[in-house]
């Protein structure tokens, strides 16, 4: 018997990764209503009748709700394509066979014991689907991985879910890091040429009425399970609006000897911009001439891994640059100078806490402003300057309230997405104080709101260009502004 299926009777968005053999995660997320799902589906039933040797093992969390999804949807979909000849069904342990002896058996992850006594009537175990992936905990994914091996045949895991939390697992195995043998594709209901008016329509009227619910089950981006600092429903939509980077990379610059310094430093003519597609630095907007910007910076502390500064307009309000990346801390001080140089010379405000050596280091450079603290001397209580922003008690509660009121004022001034998604997981403890919940980042959250707190401060200084760069933080922002009282 000669089987058809019509290239059309396939969505464009997965159509590429029917014959997919190169990898061996195929990961389909998304929103509801993407066909992620009903591809999956067809894709194996055009496997189980090409391939001399497909088994597939369907998986869920709970084995009893594969036979009103998984198990239904492959016997809805051998029903409309006319293949009812070439498979037979076992309703009572969910199995199904091809005429070629091919197989697939559904089961659940509520019982593990009985997954290790699955076997095929022909041959080995090729293929896993994970239905749900977002319900099913890391350590069965490794043992369902760990399980599919042997020589025989390419051996492939496909796992389907709808993002819903940026602390997830799968979000750390699949996004957080690269993995060549893993397809990653993101769909939502607008890639679904199948999909029906109706159905649309619905799923569009969330944009208004649930904006939080459009942006992580219509457009599929990452969600958060708890309360967020942050206005969770403006930082999805803003996720849904952000365009990428107009550019990625990093800069480069030759160093020269300096007499008058007695060391070398960097050859500020020399600073060239290197596009990179994994470069640390992100530009949503070129500097533009004579304009004003600060730099907020946060270096890898006490559990965390990445140095971040982000670079806002003075101006504006706008974040336009982004640098974040694991490098070592003399790196990530020269590339904050060249950024800086980049950006006329912005104010560059660093966290002091848990190390100085960015600061030393752009001292050392003689970049020509950073912020600087008004300190009391706790022997001779003479107030002193020291480069640097001091988190304490009295100073976090101020920025994080700061960038609270641009999240809810202004989400449109935010464009870098690592950002956004932090804030998602930025929630209050136990104890009220607000943190980065286990497992995820606060670097970009610290570095932006110490940024807009800088902002706030120096906006009077930032504006007299003859004024001196050191700006107290114990200073009201009004009082900070100067007798002129000018604000940006």
């Amino acid at each position: 018997m000669e089987v058809t299926i019509p290239k059309n009777a396939f969505n464009p968005l997965f159509y590429p990764y029917l014959r997919d053999d190169a990898h061996r995660y195929l990961v389909f997320y998304g929103g509801a209503g993407s066909g992620k799902s009903v591809f999956t589906v067809q894709r194996f039933l055009y496997r189980l009748l090409t391939r001399p040797l497909c088994n597939v093992l369907v998986v869920r969390a709970v084995a009893a709700t594969n036979r009103d999804s998984t198990y239904a949807l492959f016997r809805q979909t051998i029903s409309r394509w006319g293949l009812e000849a070439l498979f037979s069904w076992k309703e009572s342990d969910l199995r199904i066979t091809c005429v070629n002896g091919n197989s697939v058996i559904f089961k659940g992850l509520d019982d593990t014991e009985k997954l290790k006594s699955v076997t095929f009537p022909k041959g080995e175990l090729t293929d896993v689907w994970i239905e749900e992936a977002s319900e099913v905990r890391e350590e069965d994914f490794n043992q369902l991985d760990v399980r599919l091996r042997g020589k025989g045949s390419h051996k492939q895991i496909v796992l389907t879910f709808n993002p819903v939390s940026v602390l997830h697992w799968l979000k750390r195995r699949f996004f957080d890091r690269e993995d060549s043998r893993a397809a990653v594709v993101k769909s939502t209901y607008k890639d679904n040429l199948f999909l029906d008016e109706d159905y649309k329509r619905t799923l569009e009227s969330y944009r208004e009425t649930d904006p939080y619910y459009y942006s992580v089950y219509c457009l599929g981006e990452w969600g958060v399970l708890g309360q967020t600092i942050f206005d969770a429903r403006k930082v999805n939509q803003r996720l849904a609006e952000a365009a990428g980077p107009l550019k990625r990379g990093e800069f480069v610059f030759s160093t020269r000897y300096s007499q008058e310094a007695g060391q070398v430093m960097i050859d500020d003519e020399s600073i060239r911009w290197v596009e990179h597609t994994d470069g640390p630095i992100k530009v949503y907007q070129e500097p533009v001439a004579g304009a004003p910007y600060v730099i907020g910076a946060d270096t890898a502390g006490e559990g965390s891994d990445f140095n971040v500064g982000q670079v806002i307009g003075c101006h504006s309000g706008q974040q336009v640059c982004t640098i974040r990346g694991r490098m070592d801390e003399d790196l990530f001080a020269k590339q904050l100078y060249c950024l800086g140089k980049y950006y006329n010379n912005a104010l560059v405000s660093i966290e002091a806490n848990f190390s100085s050596y960015p600061i030393r280091e752009l001292e050392r450079l003689r970049y020509p402003r950073q912020y600087v603290r008004q300190v009391e001397d706790s022997f001779t209580h003479r107030v002193r300057q020291s480069y640097g922003f001091k988190t304490s008690s009295v100073t976090r509660p101020l920025v994080i309230a700061g960038l609270v009121e641009v999240v809810r004022e202004h989400p449109e001034w935010l464009n870098d997405r690592d950002t956004l998604h932090e804030m998602l997981a930025f929630v209050r403890n136990e104890n009220g104080r607000p943190e980065a919940q286990q497992g995820a980042h606060d670097d970009c959250v610290m570095a932006l709101a110490i940024g807009y707190f800088t902002r706030a401060r120096a906006s009077g200084q930032i504006e007299d260009k003859g004024s001196s760069p050191f700006i107290s933080v114990g200073k009201s922002p009004f009082e900070a502004l100067g007798k002129r009282g000018e604000r940006l």
